[in-house]
């Protein structure tokens, strides 16, 4: 009797799990330094359980793309109300041509405490925000004129 494996089995590329690891940790940097053009630093923190929803979703969109996730360039983005503020563009390997964009749009933690945390310190001071569960990845294939998808989590 032959096993036969789940389908999701079927597109898990190792290679890509490995990919999708270090390019967290590079959006997690990106992250640590982006400007937010406030008179205070800070630092955009990432949940865990975000980290693990966007890996899942990055790896869900590349399993369909001729180069998985190395043929992937990465923009980030922070929205905080109606603002959308760009925070990098990653190339996931620059050596492969990329064949889709993936854009990922992330939001402030629109709880209580980011908003008053501030009136705690004076001058300019280290001020980490975190960021909502909750994100959008528009993805765009380069190589097809198809529409874009885009998931709302």
């Amino acid at each position: 009797e032959a096993a036969s494996l789940p389908d999701l089995d079927l597109l898990h590329d190792p290679e890509d799990e490995l990919l999708c690891a270090n390019l967290m940790d590079v959006v997690q940097a990106t992250l640590g330094r982006a400007p937010l053009g406030a008179k205070r630093c800070s630092r955009l923190l990432m949940p865990a359980q975000l980290l693990a929803q966007v890996r899942t979703e990055l790896l869900r969109l590349a399993c369909s793309e001729p180069c998985g996730l190395r043929g992937a360039l990465l923009d980030l983005c922070v929205e905080h109300g109606k603002a959308c503020h760009d925070v990098g563009h990653i190339a996931v390997d620059p050596a492969v041509v990329p064949t889709f964009q993936l854009t990922l749009v992330l939001r402030l933690d629109s709880r209580l405490w980011p908003k008053i945390q501030g009136l705690f310190t004076s001058g300019p001071a280290f001020t980490p925000l975190k960021l909502s569960t909750g994100f959008r990845v528009i993805k765009k294939k380069l190589y097809s004129s198809e529409q874009l998808l885009i998931e709302e989590c």
